[in-house]
């Protein structure tokens, strides 16, 4: 009877040696896939629309996060003045532009 002890002992220790690294190896394996997935593309995103607020000129044609669609008249350092209408001018912040939109949107609309 004593020698089944040693046996079930020895059992035991060489199972779990190899059970101790496979849930740091799934963490690992989550937190690039998170990475790749999630976090990876909200970056390009955010630094497109950063190059995209820092080249507005005038006379471009924007959407606005409000969903008005202009034409930039003024760019200054934190504010963008758009002419949505025939003599309607409106201030937003710079950051609220969201995308550029090609020449003559603005007639066809």
């Amino acid at each position: 009877m004593n020698s089944l002890i040693p046996d079930a002992w020895a059992q035991g220790t060489g199972m779990t040696g190899g059970g101790q690294l496979a849930p740091l190896l799934m963490m690992v394996v989550f937190i690039a896939i998170f990475y790749f997935l999630l976090i990876r593309p909200q970056q390009r995103k955010a630094k497109e629309h950063q190059a995209m607020v820092a080249k507005l000129a005038q006379g471009d044609e924007v959407v606005t996060a409000g969903g008005l669609l202009g034409r930039v008249l003024d760019v200054g350092d934190t504010f963008v003045t758009l002419e949505i209408a025939e003599g309607v001018r409106v201030k937003i912040q710079r950051f609220q532009v969201t995308s550029l939109m090609p020449k003559g949107t603005l007639k066809s609309a």
